[in-house]
């Protein structure tokens, strides 16, 4: 026979459990990293009610730094400029493994299955693969060139296939490496892709590789669906017959936009978006806009291209009207703006104004800004959904 007093004991506690557990736990979709470049470390924050939720110190140069996610959106793997690989913990607020896996590192990747992490490395050069688990390192891939020099890497991002691709900055050459057999990956080389490729993006549905090329005017393209079509120019020779201009800040084709099939890419040295139709690959229009610009980045609904600029316009954004081919708005937030991030629906995006030592959020219908944090010296937001998306 069921004891009644103590049943409703037991009763009492579980509900007390189910209580702190509802009030302990959340989900971590609505949560990312601010990168605060100056004092290593990061805070951990929610989109949600723009709030900051923890800071994770100790993490080593920060001052190019970047971030992807596990598959669960847990946790985030911050790359430094030093050579760190940090693991960080975003419901605990804590750094879970940290290693100084080179001399000096300038992104990464996590494969497919999630299971590897491939950091990018510009000394000793060459790509390392670790275990997203425990950052144990799985193997090492130099990048070597035909003379046998080793070569910086640039342009790392993930592909379906548990592929990375890759560029080396000094040997003008893509990589691609299949990594489905740990023990024998398979690495693919297309040599004379151009000189000195600087940056590189995936397109959203993970076919088409395209490298930007610092030494000369034009990009270089990999489709991931028939490689042995091999590496060929597109927008050959885009600044042919105008001056060149100095170039202040190398403009970041990892933050492309796509909106439908034209893809918006920031032009090296020039003070205009190229427009480019993805069904033929070639030039549709040109926008000019306030000055070099760095990011160009899509607003998730596809309607707005939001740009950033370098220095001396790098106070301004503008935003472009994807069907017109026209700015909209111009906003200034204030000096410094490195960096935007959309909230994963888009009605909300995030600024850092370095100069300013805050985060701006800005509502991306009236334009006007809703909400601040005050973080010393931001550079990267990345929130957590970047880990549902292909090539981030």
């Amino acid at each position: 026979m069921i004891d009644a007093k103590r049943f409703a004991r037991l009763a009492t506690c579980t509900a007390c459990l189910f209580v702190v557990a509802c009030t302990t736990y959340r989900g971590t979709g609505d949560m990312g990293l601010v990168v605060e470049r100056e004092r290593g470390r990061v805070h951990v924050v929610e989109h949600s009610t723009n709030t900051r939720l923890a800071t994770v110190s100790g993490m080593g140069d920060l001052s190019h730094a970047s971030a992807v996610y596990s598959r669960d959106q847990r946790y985030a793997f911050v790359f430094g400029r030093d050579g760190g690989l940090t693991k960080v913990d975003l419901l605990r607020g804590r750094i879970v493994k940290r290693s100084v896996q080179a001399g000096n590192s300038i992104g990464g990747a996590v494969s497919q299955d999630g299971t590897v992490v491939a950091v990018s490395n510009y000394e000793p050069g060459g790509v390392r693969l670790f275990d997203a688990q425990t950052l144990d390192m799985i193997m090492d891939i130099p990048a070597a060139a035909a003379d046998g020099s080793l070569s910086k890497v640039v342009g790392l991002v993930d592909a379906p296939g548990d592929r990375f691709v890759f560029s080396l900055y000094d040997a003008g050459e893509i990589w691609i490496a299949d990594v489905g057999d740990r023990s024998n990956p398979i690495i693919t080389r297309f040599p004379d892709v151009g000189r000195l490729p600087y940056d590189a993006l995936l397109t959203p549905d993970g076919r088409f590789y395209i490298a930007g090329l610092f030494g000369e005017d034009g990009l270089a393209l990999l489709d991931l669906w028939h490689p042995d079509g091999g590496v060929r120019r597109i927008m050959d020779n885009y600044g042919r017959g105008d001056e060149k201009l100095p170039v202040y800040k190398m403009p970041h084709l990892e933050g492309w936009a796509m909106s439908g099939r034209l893809a918006f890419v920031p032009a090296v040295g020039r003070h205009e978006v190229l427009v480019i139709d993805s069904k033929d690959w070639t030039e549709k229009g040109r926008i000019p806009v306030h000055g070099q610009p760095v990011f160009v980045m899509a607003q998730p609904a596809g309607r707005q291209v939001w740009v950033n600029f370098a220095l001396p316009e790098n106070d301004t954004v503008q935003i472009i009207d994807t069907e017109t081919l026209e700015i909209v708005h111009t906003l200034r937030p204030g000096p410094a703006v490195l960096h935007m991030e959309f909230t994963p629906r888009g009605e909300r995006v995030w600024l850092s104004v370095r100069d300013d030592d805050r985060v701006a959020v800005y509502d991306t219908n009236s334009f006007e800004r809703v909400a601040q944090l005050d973080v010393h010296k931001p550079s990267g937001i990345f929130f957590s959904s970047r880990a549902t998306r292909i090539g981030l």
